[in-house]
């Protein structure tokens, strides 16, 4: 009994670093990409993806592919300079004419996002590209065999430029309506 047990946990946690050494192959700071044998083109996609900026992604489908009733979903996954990667996502992605976009916002310290798109045909079938693998897009400053690479690695860490929005006009607005309350305010005052 304790041996199945031990067997079961340890089973499980193989399974579950699954995703996380399918996402470790390749060549670090190369973008890993479809090649011509799928349904679908990458029309758009951020590169290199960055700490706290929206990375974006689209696909579409051809024309043969739409044609038949073909569907398809988008799964990410992202993994941390200290090696570890969240569990993957299901993205809501957007359809516009047999293209398939979505957008994520990386968290800090991220090394890069996994990507990988599923195939549904209209007789219900299924296919995963690429196959027990992951595309990827690595990060503007990623942690591999000992040092940071990318555009924003900076000796022995990171430095990803702030990504914070410019204001925006709300605050103004916001000033706005408050001046104006004071002015009714007043005009109120004087009348009474």
């Amino acid at each position: 009994m304790k041996r199945a047990l031990t067997l079961l946990i340890v089973s499980s946690l193989l399974v579950s670093l699954g995703p996380s050494v399918f996402a470790a192959s390749g060549d670090a700071g190369v973008d890993a990409n479809p090649g011509d044998d799928v349904p679908f083109t990458v029309s758009d996609r951020t590169t290199p993806s960055q700490d706290g900026t929206v990375w974006s992604l689209s696909v579409t489908l051809d024309q043969e592919s739409q044609d038949n009733g073909t569907v398809l979903a988008i799964t990410t996954q992202i993994c941390l300079n200290s090696g570890v990667c969240d569990p993957p996502i299901n993205q809501e992605a957007t359809l516009n004419e047999g293209t398939y976009s979505m957008e994520l916002t990386p968290p800090s310290d991220h090394s890069y996002v996994n990507w990988r798109v599923k195939a549904t045909y209209d007789d219900d079938s299924t296919e995963t590209f690429p196959e027990g693998d992951w595309y990827k897009t690595w990060s503007s400053c990623y942690y591999d065999d000992g040092t940071y690479s990318g555009i924003h690695a900076d000796g022995d860490g990171c430095n990803v430029p702030s990504s914070e929005e410019p204001s925006s006009a709300l605050p103004a607005v916001g000033m706005a309506l408050v001046i104006g309350v004071i002015g009714v305010s007043v005009i109120a005052a004087r009348r009474s």
